[in-house]
């Protein structure tokens, strides 16, 4: 076994050449604008996955993938001459979901934030089920008459005390 992080060193060579030489070598009219996102290499390097997007609708991605697999023979051959490597890795090219899952989230994220709108709306025309203050304070009146009793004490209630 090698190296992860050699491994992970040669993945990203992999999708500079694969990018490069799709740029410049294959003049195939089928390849729509694609680019590589990312690559994965095992960790005996025999095998590498190349992720790519497409933009455009379901038959350029179509004809975009028919197109890399025309290219397969070529695109080896050139990671063989410029990898520097005793075995040539296998290519295997997939579709990258991550441009749908974004989109998907950006949309769960709008609807987030307008429930979230809904529900500060609601908020500010709702009203207490009780009392606006429901803590249960003293009366002021009864508070001012025991103060007042204890004002008048007789001076004999005082001398007693003494």
């Amino acid at each position: 076994m090698t190296d992860t992080a050699r491994a992970r060193k040669l993945a990203a060579r992999v999708s500079e050449v694969v990018a490069e030489t799709l740029e410049k070598r294959i003049k195939d009219p089928r390849l729509g604008f694609i680019t590589v996102t990312d690559s994965r290499m095992t960790g005996d390097l025999q095998h590498a996955t190349v992720f790519y997007t497409v933009f455009g609708d379901d038959e350029e991605r179509a004809a975009t993938a028919a197109a890399l697999a025309s290219a397969h023979g070529v695109l080896r051959s050139e990671l063989g001459k410029r990898l520097g490597i005793r075995l040539t890795p296998t290519l295997e090219f997939v579709a990258d979901e991550l441009p749908e899952s974004a989109q998907h989230m950006a949309e769960l994220l709008q609807r987030a934030k307008q429930r979230d709108a809904e529900v500060a709306a609601i908020a500010e025309k709702a009203q207490y089920a009780g009392d606006a203050d429901p803590y249960k304070k003293p009366e002021l009146d009864a508070v001012d008459d025991e103060l007042d009793e204890d004002d008048n004490l007789d001076d004999e209630d005082l001398d007693e005390d003494d």
